[in-house]
C-alpha cells in the first residue's frame, strides 16, 4: 500500500491553480484559501538549465544578489542554497558560531529574493535544489518526548511545558522560504508540483507531531497554502490527514498536531460544495465524531467543535447523526470533558432544524437529565444554561409533551436534594418556565411523578419489611438451638 502511495506522487497531475499574492509576512498572517474560484495561472519563463557550481566544502560568505549582474544571479542563488545545506548542532551555542551566522544571513537573503519577485527568473533546476535544501533542513527525526526518555507516565498535554527546538532561529527561516515559494504568484504550479509532490507532503505531515508550537504554526500555514494552490494534491492530503487521525484515535492517543490539522480541515470543510459528497459525510462519521473519544480531547476541542458545527450548518440533515455520535462518546466520570460536550451540544442545537431535533430528542434529554443531576455543580449548571438559548427553548416548547415527562424527575431531584444553591435556583426558574409554557402538562407530569414516588416508597417499605421478617425468623431459629435442617422462609 505504501509503495502505491509513493508511486502516486509521480503521476502526471491535472492543471492546478495559482493563489493570490500574500497579504502579510510570516505564518501568523490571515491565510484564506479560495476553494470555489480559480486564479489565473502564472507562467514563469523557462530558462536554460543553470550550470551546477562546484560543491562547497564549508560555509563561506557570498556577495549579495544586488552586487552581481542579473546574468550571474542564478549561479549565485545555487551557491547560496548550497551554503544552507550545512547542518549544525544548536545545543552548543558556541560551536560553529560564525558558520551559523553566515547560514542565517544567507537564508534571510534567499527569503527576500523569493519575496521580492525576482524568483521568476530562477530556473527549474534552481527550484529543485532549493526544495532539496528545504527538505534537508526540516525533514529530520523529532526528539523523543520527556516521558519516553524517563519511562514515566505521560503527563497531561494541557499541563506539559512546550518543547522549544534550539535550532528554531534557522528552521524558521527555512520554513519562511518554503512558504514564500509556495504563495508567490511567480511560482508556476506546473513546475513546482514536480518537487512539492506526494512524498514531500507526507513528510511535511509527519512533522506535525513536533512539540514546538512555533513549528506546527508554520506547518499549518504552509500545508493550507499547498492545499489551496495544488488542486491535484487535495484528495491525497485529506486521505493522509485521515490516516493520522485513525492512528491517534485507535492506537496512540498521542499526537502534538491534532489541533492544527483540524484547523486546516475547518477551512476545507467551509469550502465543501453542496450537495455534500459521500466521502465527506464518511469523514464526519468515521473521523470527527470518534475524535471525541481520546482522553486529551480538551487540547483540540475548540477546533473539533468548529469542524462539527460547520458540517451541521452545511447540511442540517447531519444534526441527528452528530448528536447521536456525541451521546455515544458522552463521558461518564470526566467532568471537564462533559462540560466541553455540553458546550458543543449547544452549538450544534443552534444549527438544528425541528425535524432533525425530533429524531434524537428522547435519548438527548435522557442524557441532559443525567447531567442536570450531576454532583459536580459546573456540569449541572452548564446543562441548565441550555435553557438560556432562545433557539433551544423554542425547540423544547414545540416538543414539550415529549421532553417535560423525561426531564421533570431530574428537575424535582435537584430541587429536593442538590447541594449547590446556584443549581437549585436555576432549576426552580426552569420549572417555572415549563409551568407557564403549559400548566396542564406540568400538573400531569407532577401527578405522575408523585404517583411514581409513592409506588417507590411502597416498594421500599415492602423490601424493608421482608428483611425484617427474615431477621426475626433467623433469630427465632437460632434461639431454638443450633442444629437441625435449614428452613426456607417465604413471604
Amino acid at each position: 500500500m505504501f509503495k502505491k502511495i509513493m508511486k502516486g506522487g509521480h503521476r502526471k497531475p491535472s492543471k492546478s491553480e495559482a493563489n493570490e499574492p500574500p497579504s502579510s509576512y510570516g505564518p501568523g498572517s490571515n491565510v484564506v484559501v479560495s476553494h470555489a474560484s480559480r486564479g489565473a495561472l502564472v507562467q514563469s519563463p523557462v530558462t536554460a538549465a543553470t550550470p551546477q557550481p562546484p560543491p562547497m566544502t564549508s560555509v563561506e560568505p557570498l556577495p549579495l544578489f544586488r552586487d552581481v549582474p542579473v546574468s550571474e544571479r542564478q549561479a549565485l542563488f545555487l551557491r547560496k542554497v548550497q551554503n544552507c545545506c550545512f547542518l549544525f548542532d544548536f545545543t552548543d551555542t558556541v560551536k560553529n558560531a560564525r558558520e551559523k551566522d553566515i547560514k542565517r544571513q544567507t537564508l534571510l537573503e534567499l527569503v527576500d529574493f523569493i519575496q521580492s519577485g525576482a524568483s521568476k527568473i530562477i530556473s527549474e533546476s534552481c527550484q529543485e535544489e532549493m526544495v532539496k535544501m528545504v527538505s534537508l533542513n526540516i525533514f529530520r527525526s523529532l526528539p523523543p518526548r520527556s516521558h519516553e526518555n524517563t519511562g514515566q507516565e505521560p503527563a497531561d498535554p494541557e499541563e506539559e511545558e512546550p518543547y522549544l527546538d534550539p535550532s528554531w532561529p534557522h528552521l524558521q527561516l527555512v520554513y519562511e522560504l518554503l512558504l514564500r515559494y509556495v504563495v508567490s504568484t511567480d511560482t508556476d504550479t506546473k513546475v513546482a508540483k514536480r518537487y512539492i509532490h506526494h512524498s514531500f507532503v507526507l513528510k511535511l505531515l509527519d512533522l506535525f507531531d513536533s512539540e514546538d508550537p512555533r513549528e506546527r504554526e508554520y506547518l499549518k500555514t504552509i500545508l493550507h497554502r499547498i492545499y489551496g494552490k495544488f488542486m491535484v494534491h487535495r484528495p491525497f492530503i485529506r486521505k493522509a490527514i485521515n490516516n493520522i487521525f485513525y492512528r491517534f484515535i485507535y492506537e496512540t492517543e498521542r499526537h502534538s498536531g491534532i489541533g492544527e490539522l483540524l484547523e486546516i480541515l475547518g477551512s476545507i470543510i467551509n469550502g465543501f460544495a453542496l450537495p455534500m459528497k459521500e466521502e465527506h459525510k464518511l469523514f464526519l462519521i468515521r473521523v470527527l465524531i470518534p475524535l471525541h473519544k481520546p482522553k486529551p480531547m480538551a487540547v483540540y476541542h475548540q477546533q473539533l467543535s468548529y469542524c462539527i458545527v460547520q458540517f451541521v450548518e452545511k447540511d442540517y440533515k447531519l444534526a441527528d447523526t452528530v448528536i447521536r455520535g456525541l451521546l455515544k462518546y458522552w463521558p461518564v466520570t470526566n467532568c471537564t470533558k462533559e462540560n466541553l460536550f455540553l458546550t458543543e451540544l449547544e452549538e450544534v442545537l443552534e444549527a438544528t432544524q425541528p425535524v432533525e431535533f425530533q429524531r434524537c430528542m428522547v435519548p438527548l434529554f435522557q442524557q441532559i437529565g443525567r447531567s442536570l443531576n450531576s454532583s459536580h455543580f459546573q456540569v449541572a449548571e452548564r446543562a441548565l444554561f441550555l435553557w438560556n438559548n432562545e433557539h433551544i427553548v423554542g425547540l423544547i416548547a414545540q416538543n414539550r409533551t415529549v421532553i417535560l415527562p423525561i426531564i421533570y424527575p431530574a428537575l424535582e431531584k435537584n430541587i429536593q436534594s442538590h447541594w449547590n444553591q446556584a443549581v437549585h435556583g436555576l432549576t426552580t426558574n426552569i420549572k417555572k418556565m415549563f409551568m407557564e409554557m403549559d400548566p396542564e402538562l406540568f400538573e400531569e407530569c407532577q401527578r405522575q411523578y408523585e404517583e411514581k414516588q409513592a409506588r417507590s416508597k411502597e416498594v421500599e417499605e415492602q423490601r424493608l419489611l421482608s428483611w425484617k421478617r427474615l431477621a426475626e425468623a433467623a433469630a427465632k431459629r437460632d434461639g431454638v438451638g443450633g442444629g437441625g435442617e435449614d428452613h426456607m422462609i417465604t413471604s
